[in-house]
């Protein structure tokens, strides 16, 4: 029966068991008393809640604590052995897949390197398929716990009803790629979904919710690889949305950028930029290295152990990469008024704290005084994993948006890559 504003019984309990979970996940260990308060429900739904969340496996005691005069308080947690996540990071170097408990404690992981085939829709497709039959064969995984697979990819994320996510990659060459529907081909659970978004987007999420925009309310989270982009989380997008901003041009007839188009920030502040600049005036990168490798050979030059002498090429290049990338953060500024900005990437988190403070300094020179004077830049908290940690939650999210009921268990069918690897493993299977 639904109410005059449209929600039925089964809304307010679905509802009321995620205004719970996410209380306990965010602020636990938590009493029944504190949580009334925390999540504005009467004692008696409390209780009714914790009731059926623990019946469903996904609550537990957690101790307890002393109350004023009366028996002590039974705290409570969300159980991190009761579901299971995958999150991807299809990222510059490396697609990197790694599989978390609830409480996103990394269970077990795989890498595979980018070849010169580079972003290959087939070949990136592969590797995730791969990657994620080892994640379920790994001695930690359940399978049958798993809620969700997440996927941060370059690029604009189209959701269709037809053909599910797809990725417009255009700095990599994916035109209108089906993604989702590719990875469908594996054989995973019947019930198993995929959430595929950009990866500047889990980025901020993971930072927002577990790193260095935790707190704020208006944050912009920066993601600085071989490209650059950002998300930017407010009020009216709790989740974040993720922006272009790589593709802010910021010379008119400038460099061309891999995009296609003449004078975008990308083509000045990111990794990929950074290096053909030191090379077109005389740096000598290590041969056939990574952008990894490369970028910190360019480092050691620039900034060179005390006693020896600094490339002045290297430094020069980087000087103007730091005043480029802090007027593009100035523009965000301008543009969003953040409390923080957040960089991230694996870049970011290369060049860190030597970096930073120029970076600073030319955000604030290129931005209106007001605000400018009311945000903080900083590095991300989360390291190099913070990519595949916001993918996960993209699946986490959901599950605590359907107040922490899982999909329908599906038909039975012939026996999956997954469950055959599971039982090869399992003496007595």
């Amino acid at each position: 029966m639904a109410g005059r504003n449209g929600r039925t019984v089964r809304d307010l309990r679905r509802g009321n068991r995620t205004a719970v979970l996410q209380r306990l996940y965010f602020d636990g260990p938590l009493s029944r008393f504190e949580l009334g308060p925390a999540t504005g429900l009467s004692s008696g739904s409390v209780s009714n809640v914790v009731a059926d969340l623990v019946a469903d496996g996904l609550v537990e005691e957690a101790g307890s604590v002393d109350s004023d005069g009366g028996r002590p308080r039974t705290l409570l947690r969300v159980s991190p052995d009761s579901g299971q996540l995958i999150g991807v990071d299809v990222g510059e170097t490396r697609v990197r897949i790694e599989l978390f408990d609830l409480a996103l404690t990394e269970l077990a992981r795989t890498e595979r390197p980018l070849t010169p085939l580079g972003y290959d829709v087939e070949v990136i497709a592969g590797h995730i398929r791969d990657g994620v039959a080892e994640m379920l064969a790994a001695e930690a995984a359940v399978p049958e716990r798993l809620l969700g697979i997440g996927i941060g990819v370059p690029g604009i994320v189209e959701h269709t009803a037809d053909r599910g996510a797809v990725v417009h990659g255009q700095t990599i060459g994916w035109e209108a790629v089906p993604l989702e529907q590719l990875l469908r081909s594996s054989e995973l659970p019947g019930t198993v979904r995929y959430f595929i978004d950009n990866g500047a987007k889990t980025l901020g999420q993971a930072e927002m919710w577990f790193g260095a925009g935790r707190g704020a309310r208006n944050a912009v989270v920066v993601l600085f690889g071989s490209g650059v982009g950002a998300c930017l989380v407010t009020p009216e997008v709790e989740r974040g949305r993720a922006v272009e901003w790589g593709h802010l041009t910021v010379r008119v007839r400038g460099r061309r950028c891999r995009c296609g188009a003449p004078g975008c920030l990308e083509a000045y502040a990111g990794a990929e930029s950074l290096l053909a600049r030191w090379r077109e005036e005389g740096g000598r990168p290590p041969a056939d290295a990574d952008e990894e490798t490369a970028l910190t050979a360019m480092l050691a030059a620039a900034y060179p152990a005390e006693g020896r002498a600094a490339d002045p090429v290297a430094l020069a290049v980087l000087e103007e990469t730091a005043e480029y990338l802090g007027a593009g953060l100035s523009d965000l500024i301008n543009l969003f008024q953040p409390e923080r900005i957040i960089v991230g990437g694996w870049a970011g988190l290369q060049l860190g704290t030597r970096f930073l403070p120029a970076v600073r300094r030319h955000a604030t020179t290129y931005a209106l005084r007001h605000p400018a004077d009311k945000v903080t830049i900083e590095l991300g908290r989360l390291g190099p994993d913070a990519v595949t940690v916001g993918a996960a939650i993209l699946p986490l999210a959901d599950f605590f948006a359907a107040g922490g009921h899982r999909p329908a268990p599906a038909p039975e069918s012939p026996l999956p890559a997954w469950r055959t690897a599971l039982r090869e493993r399992t003496p007595g299977a």
